[in-house]
């Protein structure tokens, strides 16, 4: 997957074509075909040479959409899960098909969108920490352009050695330190509020809300994405005490878990650029003294005492 292309953004593609299909009377097994053609997907490919093979539907087709999204990439794959989920809750509940994965195209592209948003933030702080690493070798550099023999201190002398060692360890160390706080800063819910959905979904085909959960549940559970948690309890309290339909009450506090996700991310992308200061200054520019000052110095020291000799 590029950063041009977010996880979601593909299974959001094959899913819009599904709800158009299906909202228009198109059959489940055309209704994949269609969608699938074009898209570059081998996850929706394989799943509608499945169904044109074998015909299935229901719990057979989320069967066959766990067992394809092993093809797609890793940060894919989650997505691919949550329409099984999804295709499963509906056929099991009765929900209408096209107006969840409607509703299912919506959510993964609001995914896929605040995904870009994140790499859109991260991107000033990563090419700053990429800069900042060049610095030891711009320094090194510099002094060759000046005349300094700073090459030969390096290479021939115990003392550039051990510039070249410490120098080296400097900037693996800031390299490896810069990977880790831009994975962390990445590292999010990939589907905040999915469950809340998921539930939405089960409750607006009529099923009891005891039922709706357990069916989630099961879905959630059989496409290895985590269980609802607690926010699931309150809303669901809140919607038998009040005596209200709990659809529209769980899109909203999906809807607030995306919203919460979207701005944790780009907090974390604005700490970024403060925590990368880090190993600026502790690991970049003590390699930019070993490796582009201490060489010269030398080199002007061992001259002045060649000239002085």
């Amino acid at each position: 997957m590029s950063r041009q292309d977010p996880a979601f953004a593909a299974a959001a593609v094959v899913v819009q074509r599904l709800a158009v299909l299906l909202d228009a009377g198109v059959a489940p097994l055309s209704a994949w075909r269609h969608a699938a053609s074009g898209t570059g997907s081998p996850v929706a490919d394989s799943v509608a040479a499945a169904i044109a093979e074998r015909g299935a539907v229901g719990g057979e087709l989320a069967e066959q959409l766990l067992a394809a999204r092993a093809l797609a990439p890793p940060g894919e794959r989650q997505a691919w899960a949550a329409l099984a989920a999804a295709w499963t809750v509906a056929t099991e509940s009765g929900s209408p098909l096209a107006p969840t994965l409607r509703r299912l195209a919506e959510v993964l592209r609001a995914l896929a969108q605040g995904e870009r948003e994140v790499e859109v933030a991260l991107a000033g702080p990563i090419a700053t920490g990429r800069i900042v690493l060049a610095l030891p070798a711009v320094g090194l550099l510099l002094g060759v352009l000046l005349g300094f023999d700073a090459l030969r201190i390096l290479a021939t002398t115990p003392a550039g050695w051990g510039c070249l060692a410490a120098g080296g360890l400097l900037v693996l160390g800031g390299i490896r330190w810069n990977r880790r706080l831009i994975r962390a800063a990445r590292t999010l819910d990939a589907a905040p509020g999915l469950g809340l959905e998921l539930l939405a979904i089960g409750v607006s085909g009529g099923a009891s809300l005891d039922r709706a959960r357990a069916l989630v549940e099961r879905a959630l559970a059989e496409s290895g994405i985590p269980p609802l948690g607690d926010e699931a309890d309150a809303v669901l309290s809140f919607a038998r005490g009040a005596g209200v339909p709990a659809a529209a009450l769980l899109h909203a506090e999906a809807e607030e878990r995306r919203r919460v996700a979207r701005a944790e991310a780009q907090r974390r992308a604005v700490e970024l650029g403060t925590r990368l200061l880090l190993p600026l200054g502790l690991c970049v520019l003590p390699a930019f003294v070993a490796l582009g000052v201490a060489p010269v110095i030398l080199s002007i020291v061992s001259s002045t005492a060649a000239q002085l000799a």
